[in-house]
């Protein structure tokens, strides 16, 4: 869903060669290939696995999948029009050389975009709904929340990343969807499954702890119906100079 609201922000030319950096499971990818027509996509993540599952997952002769690093391209300097990212900045180790790598690649006019969540400012919803719940009966949940972990993720905090990056123009914007779950029970299900930071949590907790939590949860959202929530990204575009 952000993936779309971004291309809409973005809009990038067509025929154009790009460049994306954290594939994951293919979905700013299959954008890409659906909606603007692109000469080629190579698709990149540091996961050998991700890049496994997108490359099984995308049959399009357009796109192409390597296994490499934000701070490593496999692309020759000014080879390409546009170099993204999608949710994936805050986990690159060095993120301004990053950035700089990203520019290497990219041609005269070319340009550098990515999105992530605004985590300072409960931009995922849900997740925000579930840390403060947990931090609510255990205060030490707090140190786990994303918005603990990646502070720069605000608009002043990328802009200044970007700045030191030698992004001078970079233009910030919010992009904004609303998250549904059918019921409660929908939302809930999500944090029993283990992967990631909250459901780690979730299934690291005692069944009475975690029936407290659930408790604490459908006290604050459950009205019989759709749990409806907003998510919040914070975009960024910049065009290389000639």
């Amino acid at each position: 869903m952000v993936a779309k609201e971004f291309l809409i922000w973005l809009e990038p030319k067509k025929s154009a060669d790009w460049l994306e950096i954290g594939c994951g499971t293919g979905a700013l990818t299959s954008a890409i290939l659906q909606g603007y027509e692109p000469n080629s996509i190579l698709a990149t993540d540091a996961s050998e696995s991700f890049v496994n599952h997108a490359r099984e997952t995308i049959d399009d002769t357009r796109a192409s999948f390597k296994q490499a690093t934000a701070q490593n391209l496999p692309v020759e300097d000014g080879s390409l029009d546009i170099v993204t990212s999608a949710l994936v900045l805050n986990f690159v180790p060095d993120r301004r050389e990053g950035l700089i790598e990203m520019q290497r690649v990219l041609r005269p006019g070319g340009i550098l975009s990515f999105y992530v969540w605004d985590y300072p400012g409960g931009g995922i919803g849900f997740i925000d709904a579930f840390w403060k719940a947990a931090a609510s009966l255990d205060p030490k949940a707090s140190e786990l929340d994303e918005g603990a972990r990646f502070p720069f993720c605000t608009a002043k905090g990328l802009g200044q990343l970007c700045s030191d990056a030698g992004l001078a123009d970079a233009e910030i914007a919010p992009i904004e969807i609303v998250t549904e779950f059918p019921d409660f029970e929908a939302f809930w299900h999500p944090f029993t499954l283990g992967a990631g930071p909250a459901p780690g949590y979730c299934m690291s907790l005692s069944d009475e702890h975690r029936k407290a939590l659930k408790a604490r949860l459908v006290e604050k959202l459950d009205q019989g119906g759709p749990v409806r929530l907003t998510a919040r990204a914070w975009a960024m575009k910049s065009v290389k100079g000639g």
